[in-house]
Parts: C-alpha cells; sequence; structure tokens
C-alpha cells in the first residue's frame, strides 16, 4: 500500500493578519507556520494507520518554499517515511494541483489522501483538481475509510444523513473530522524525523488560473448591544433598521 498525504503549511491560528503591496499579498513576517489541521489531524493520521496494519509506505508532499520544511520534519516526526517539496510560491489552488498531480502520475500510489480544506483559504479545492488531473476517482468529505484489498470503503456525512460508498484504488479522497484521531510526535519520532528523506523538486510546467487582485479584513465586530426585554417595540426598531434581519 502506496500512500501521498498532500501537506500544507497554514498560519497558526493566533498569528495577526496583515498584508503588502497593496493589500495584494498576505504579510509573511513573524508568521509561525503550522501543518494545516485537516492535514494532519485527519489524513496523514489515517494513511499511518493503514499503513500500520496494511503495510506499506507514507510519503508526504507540500507544494511551497523552504519555510515548509520544519512541518514536513514534524510530518515526519508523526510517522511519514519520506517526502517531497515541490520548490515554488503557487498562487492558486490550480497550481498546486497541477505539481501534486505531475509528480504522483507515474509513482504508483494505491490512495492520495488530503486534508478536506486549509484554514487559510477554505477553498476545498485540491483534491478535486488532483483527481480530475490523474483521470481518478474522488470522494470528497469523507470521515471513515476501510480498505478490502483494492477496494476503498468509504462513508461521509450528506445533508440529514450519511452516504455509504465505495471505489477501487488508486483513488484520491479528502478527510475531514471523524476519519482519524490526532496524533502527538514522540521523542522516538522526533529523533528520526531528523534522518528522513525529503526531496526539493522543481516546479513542473504550469500556470495559474487565478490572480489575487485585493484582501480585504472583516469589519470590525461593533459591541453588543442591550435592550430592556420589557421595550419591544426598541428591539424590533433595531433588528428591522440596524441588523436588517426583518
Amino acid at each position: 500500500m502506496k500512500i501521498l498525504v498532500c501537506i500544507s503549511k497554514a498560519p497558526d491560528t493566533t498569528t495577526k493578519v496583515s498584508f503588502i503591496n497593496n493589500d495584494t499579498q498576505f504579510n509573511p513576517d513573524k508568521v509561525t507556520w503550522i501543518i494545516n489541521p485537516y492535514d494532519e489531524w485527519y489524513a496523514l493520521v489515517r494513511a499511518l494507520e493503514l499503513k500500520e496494519s496494511l503495510g506499506g509506505s507514507v510519503t508526504i508532499i507540500s507544494v511551497g518554499g523552504a519555510d515548509a520544511d520544519p512541518i514536513l520534519r514534524k510530518a515526519f516526526a508523526i510517522g511519514a517515511d519520506d517526502g517531497v517539496r515541490i520548490d515554488m510560491e503557487p498562487t492558486d489552488a490550480f497550481q498546486v494541483a497541477t505539481q501534486i498531480a505531475e509528480y504522483a502520475k507515474d509513482k504508483g500510489f494505491d490512495l492520495i489522501l488530503c486534508g478536506k480544506e486549509t484554514i487559510d483559504y477554505n477553498g476545498s479545492q485540491i483534491g478535486a483538481m488532483v483527481a480530475g488531473l490523474m483521470d481518478l476517482p474522488y470522494v470528497s468529505l469523507a470521515t471513515k475509510l476501510t480498505m478490502e484489498g483494492t477496494e476503498v470503503n468509504l462513508e461521509r456525512e450528506i445533508e440529514g444523513g450519511k452516504e455509504i460508498c465505495s471505489v477501487q484504488t488508486p483513488a484520491v479522497i479528502s478527510c475531514q473530522k471523524g476519519m482519524a484521531e490526532a496524533r502527538i510526535p514522540n521523542m522516538k519520532g522526533i529523533m528520526a524525523a531528523r534522518t528522513k528523506p525529503l526531496q526539493t523538486l522543481p516546479a513542473f510546467a504550469g500556470d495559474a488560473l487565478t490572480q489575487i487582485v485585493r484582501y480585504e479584513l472583516p469589519a470590525e465586530k461593533k459591541g453588543c448591544h442591550l435592550v430592556d426585554p420589557a421595550n419591544v417595540d426598541e428591539l424590533v426598531r433595531l433588528l428591522h433598521e440596524e441588523a436588517k434581519v426583518i
């Protein structure tokens, strides 16, 4: 069983977000980068569980600059066997998907796993694009994954219930809460991470399909407006004139 796990770096949730170059670029100054939690907690950990029960290997891949290397080493500490970083600074999801698909197309991976989305852009695009570029079956937002030979059995949440489906390997799956439980690296894993192979490759050809025009922070939240419970008329007026919900 050969599994490829897509890893993205994301700003720590305590990061103060700001923009530069006339609000066209995210400001990376003093940012602490972490593994995108959906990639780490669900895609990577489930891949490791499958390796432990079925045998095989887990390779991680990321598209980005050298500042992604520390988070890839953390993925090694959790249990990944080896990794690849495509050395480029992508500007949209299609560029990322193109790099992953080009690398993976002739490597014989049985599964390609990714988190359901990144916590910075929330695009939820990479998995579907990789599957499309590689002409592979794709299941999104999976909460459970089991294997029976070359068949991948999956469960995903849908409105009003759950959907159970199966696909044949090779396949691309995006993972969300329920897929696995987060793991904390132990000392043995941390020490081993230093020597695991991390290959840096030049970018493959592939243009971006979108362009960032401008970033904008959401408006600051206003303070809470308290209304006397007996003053129903004032409450109705505020809901109508200020909140504009009625």
